[in-house]
């Protein structure tokens, strides 16, 4: 151990398009969403995270809120960089040190990123201090959060929703075999959401509310054994300007998603179909596993498993399954040696 060794930190983060969530000492001290807001006249960012958050779709024309990561990797390099130093200097224990500790991270990333991409996220973490960086593909960190032994010469397949990829993967031995990555996600369920209201309903809303449509009534299928009670929307109408209020079912959201959820089932079954024979013959047996934000939706499982002949399974707590599979590779880092993206 070397005698600067007991100033080193350990975090392992989720850096979300959505929400980035950071693990230290064994606990999450960092769920917050990936957003900054910055004031134009002099670039300076004036919030991040969750007061970023409240001001989003209510700012005036000096301020913008910008979320540095799209489809899962980062957009806008500079806001991302100083979005991640302001959530880990916020960390408690990194709050109350004099110096800047150097940082052990382990980060994981999209499956389907490209070596450009990876080095993004490499060099934003080095910049905030990050002297040791790790990086682990998301489908893996979620199948370990998940308590899945994929060290085992066993397949399994993860299927994990997050806010702009959905990422699915088969893993065995330690190993990524055969994934697929798509751009439909949480985030264009937002934007379906958005869309049938215009189309609809004459109604224009914010981002945030789709946000809570979907939250609060949505749906992957029509017929739901227990179906949320109806919600009461408020936008604007489109046809006369003035404020109003609609009510509305998880059937027509259910209606409004259909397609994107199609085109998730599509790419689950393109994967399914090039999974090697053995591998396919142990996923039969051990059913598809769901993670991430989009596996909340309500009957989505029993869509996935209607299609696929499959059992399906959620993490428990699927928001939090790929953080907390990088905070046990972080304190296991020599087990999981194979699992690390070089």
């Amino acid at each position: 151990m070397g005698l600067f060794d007991f100033m080193i930190v350990e975090i392992a983060m989720d850096l979300g398009t959505a929400n980035t969530l950071i693990i230290h000492g064994g606990k999450i001290v960092v769920d917050s969403p990936s957003i900054v807001a910055r004031d134009i006249r002099n670039g300076k960012i004036i919030a991040v995270g969750k007061e970023a958050g409240l001001m989003q779709g209510k700012t005036h024309e000096n301020i913008k809120t910008i979320r540095p990561l799209k489809d899962g990797v980062i957009a806008d390099f500079d806001a991302s960089e100083k979005m991640i130093s302001w959530f880990i200097s916020n960390i408690p224990e990194i709050k109350k040190n004099l110096f800047k500790p150097a940082l052990r991270m382990v980060v994981c990333i999209p499956s389907g990123i490209t070596e450009v991409e990876m080095r993004a996220v490499k060099e934003s973490c080095e910049r905030v201090n990050g002297k040791e960086v790790f990086l682990i593909h998301e489908p893996m960190a979620a199948a370990i959060g998940m308590g899945l032994d994929v060290m085992q010469p066993k397949g399994n397949i993860i299927v994990d929703i997050g806010g702009g990829t959905t990422e699915i993967a088969v893993v065995a031995l330690g190993g990524i075999i055969c994934d697929k990555s798509i751009k439909i996600a949480g985030d264009v369920f937002t934007g379906d959401i958005l869309y049938y209201m215009r189309t609809h309903h004459n109604l224009y809303i914010g981002e945030a509310t789709a946000e809570r449509i979907k939250i609060e009534v949505g749906a992957a299928i029509e017929s739901l054994e227990d179906a949320p009670a109806d919600m009461m929307v408020r936008g604007r109408d489109l046809l006369t300007g003035k404020p109003k209020e609609v009510q509305i079912t998880s059937r027509e959201i259910a209606r409004a998603l259909d397609k994107s959820i199609l085109r998730i089932e599509d790419a689950i079954m393109v994967t399914l179909s090039v999974t090697p024979p053995e591998l396919a013959a142990d996923i039969y047996n051990t059913g598809l596993y769901l993670a991430g934000g989009g596996a909340m939706l309500r009957g989505l499982d029993k869509r996935i498993s209607q299609k696929t002949d499959l059992p399906v399974y959620i993490a428990e707590d699927p928001l939090r399954a790929v953080v907390r599979g990088t905070g046990i590779v972080l304190k296991n880092i020599d087990k999981y040696k194979s699992v690390v993206v070089k």
